[in-house]
């Protein structure tokens, strides 16, 4: 196994919280969020922006992130219209993993500019936005059809218990 696969595979096994029983199963709180697909499971810390003032702010002007940390935007419903980001006052880049309101990712959009003012849509319906560090979506294999899990998520395809 090459030193890139093994640094993932242990990222991932350390974001998933292997070894650590509490974490191994998905357990649902509030500062953290999953993701399960054909890579596997993987949690990353959050701060949640779920009102209008605290999603107009993001992560602006965070200088930098833990690899293990991101931002999950909830909003009221889902828009089926679709949502747009755009990376104003953004000082690192970011990927950013779209969902619909059973928190199915839709669209990936990896490593998005800071400062750019260019709009980065959805591409459809959308009730959820998770920021990442960019390049960590690719390198962690994120992609459309991956189940996001969060206590915000009602109707979730991958249910909090």
């Amino acid at each position: 196994m090459g030193s890139r696969a093994h640094a993932l595979t242990g990222l991932v096994l350390w974001l998933a919280g292997m070894g650590m029983p509490a974490l191994a199963g998905g357990i649902c709180t509030e500062d953290s969020v999953w993701l399960r697909g054909d890579f596997g499971k993987v949690r990353f810390g959050v701060d949640v922006a779920d009102d209008a003032d605290e999603r107009a702010r993001g992560l602006m002007y965070v200088e930098k992130m833990p690899t293990s940390h991101g931002m999950l935007f909830v909003y009221p419903e889902e828009d089926p219209a679709g949502v747009a980001f755009w990376m104003k006052n953004t000082l690192i880049p970011l990927d950013m993993i779209f969902a619909d309101a059973n928190g199915v990712v839709t669209k990936v959009h990896a490593n998005a500019v800071p400062g750019d003012l260019t709009p980065i849509p959805s591409d459809g319906p959308a009730q959820y936005v998770l920021e990442i560090n960019g390049g960590l979506a690719a390198m962690l294999q994120i992609e459309p059809g991956a189940e996001m899990r969060h206590p915000a998520i009602t109707g979730a395809a991958w249910a909090c218990e």
